[in-house]
């Protein structure tokens, strides 16, 4: 018998992040009844044994509720960091000098050893570098093959191997780390079900990812940096899925230049039928208190107006004091906001033009349908998942319920928006179809007797990529009769 889960009463998604306040069986079950969709293990931090532990857990809970649960790896990516400091913390007088050089020597209040060779190619004048997360800002003056030379423009205090960030040109890093690959191969052998790529500035970056992940899992890109959203179309065309990275962006990016990258960058991804995460500081407050400030919810409200398949917790759950609050909160703005008369109609400001396909006219077309006969449901019947993305992206006004027949493609919707996807037997006929789609449709609560049911497939029946059939069906309310 396959079990029932109520599907969540909203459709933006809930990701979040697992860490020292939430990685335990019991905390993890808490957070996913409170509303969390999908989970977060961040290589930033922590081992693989401790990772396979809660990777481990949150399978268990899949096996619990009879739900796929989707297990997002969030990848380092390089981090730039300058060197160690003779007498410990050293400060930086707005207007002086200061030298960032190859010599491996302590620091001290005019230089720092930079460990990565590729800035001193990278770096041009004028430019800037930004350390400790944008608290201090140089200006170069002058580059050689092993020394930068600047002028402080925003002082302050530096110290041990803080972090360089490089907003206006494009570092020839990969974004793929010796320790990346390592915890790639890790997540694979654990079969996760997305992989987050840092820091992406390059298609090639992206083709070398997917190239390593083979298949085994969906690949989500970061946007974090001006110059990978410079390129945003080039990289997600190679990607699966986005997520507004806001804390980098908002260290390389004055932060008045932020929510408009935000609404690009979602809106972008939208069109191309990507699911995208908004993420970073959405609740940051409730890191130590139990209720947000009003200027959280506005922010996290916006997200789900302009149609971000998923919104993200991160500090907020993995190390914050009221983990299952916040994803509680969180659940509860995006209600509030779905339940507005006028949300659909913000929702298709942006607009989503279907190429020209049969799968893609098909997916507009159960929107229509569903607007024009008031239909209860989207019946999507998919090996791959691309038919239900199809469908969501054109954020239809009723349910849509994904059967498919792979475990793997259930996992991985826990990032689309509106989908409620069951592992399930495949289907050989058009009869077998319309017989399932309304079982299934009244097992999992989707709707009642006298529903109207827009479902979709494809012919011949278990090829991916075959969509071609549109059918409305009515529920009588007796279809379980017979079944266990």
């Amino acid at each position: 018998m396959v079990q029932s889960f109520t599907p969540r009463q909203r459709k933006v998604r809930i990701l979040a992040t697992l860490g020292p306040a939430s990685a335990n069986a019991e905390m993890i079950a808490q957070l996913h009844r409170a509303g969390a969709d999908a989970f977060r293990v961040n290589m930033s931090h922590g081992d693989h044994a401790g990772h396979a532990k809660v990777i481990a857990a949150i399978r268990a809970l899949e096996k619990d509720t009879g739900r796929p649960t989707t297990i997002l790896v969030d990848l380092q990516g390089p981090k730039l960091r300058v060197g160690t400091f003779k007498d410990g913390p050293a400060e930086l007088v707005k207007g002086k000098p200061f030298i960032l050089d190859a010599d491996k020597t302590p620091g001290d209040a005019t230089r720092v050893h930079l460990p990565h060779p590729e800035l001193f190619a990278a770096a041009e004048p004028d430019t800037r570098l930004l350390i400790d997360d944008g608290k201090l800002v140089l200006r170069v003056k002058s580059v050689a093959p092993d020394r930068i030379e600047t002028i402080v423009e925003v002082g302050g205090k530096i110290s041990d191997r803080k972090g360089v960030n490089v907003p206006d040109v494009v570092v020839p890093l990969a974004a793929l780390t010796e320790k990346d690959r390592k915890d790639l191969a890790f997540a694979l052998e654990q079969h996760v079900d997305w992989i987050a790529l840092s820091f992406v500035q390059r298609p090639e970056d992206v083709a070398e990812a997917r190239r390593l992940i083979g298949g085994k899992a969906a690949l989500l890109v970061k946007f974090e940096k001006p110059s990978g959203v410079q390129r945003i179309e080039e990289i997600l065309e190679l990607a699966d899925a986005a997520m507004v990275a806001r804390g980098d962006l908002g260290v390389e990016l004055p932060p008045e230049a932020v929510p408009p990258l935000q609404k690009k960058i979602v809106a972008t991804a939208r069109r191309m039928g990507k699911p995208v995460v908004v993420a970073t500081q959405m609740l940051e407050s409730m890191i130590v208190s139990p209720s947000p400030t009003r200027a959280e919810v506005s922010d996290v409200a916006t997200a789900v107006y302009d149609g971000a398949d998923a919104i993200m917790l991160s500090a907020e759950t993995a190390a914050g004091a009221w983990p299952v609050e916040a994803v509680t909160m969180m659940d509860s703005i995006a209600r509030s906001v779905e339940s507005d008369p006028d949300y659909y109609r913000r929702l298709h400001f942006t607009e989503t033009v279907p190429d020209a396909t049969t799968a893609d006219a098909l997916a507009e077309a159960a929107g229509s349908i569903i607007a024009t006969i008031a239909a209860d449901a989207i019946i999507c019947f998919t090996a791959s998942g691309s038919t239900a993305r199809r469908v969501a992206r054109e954020r239809p006004g009723a349910p849509l319920l994904v059967l498919t027949p792979k475990k793997e493609a259930a996992r991985r919707m826990g990032l689309l928006w509106g989908a409620h996807a069951v592992p399930t037997k495949d289907i050989g006929s058009f009869e077998e179809m319309i017989a399932k789609g309304k079982r299934m449709a009244l097992r999992h609560g989707i709707c009642k007797a006298g529903a109207k049911l827009v479902m979709m497939a494809g012919v011949p029946f278990g090829t991916p990529g075959s969509t071609n059939v549109l059918h409305v069906a009515t529920l009588t309310g007796d279809e379980l009769r017979g079944y266990s």
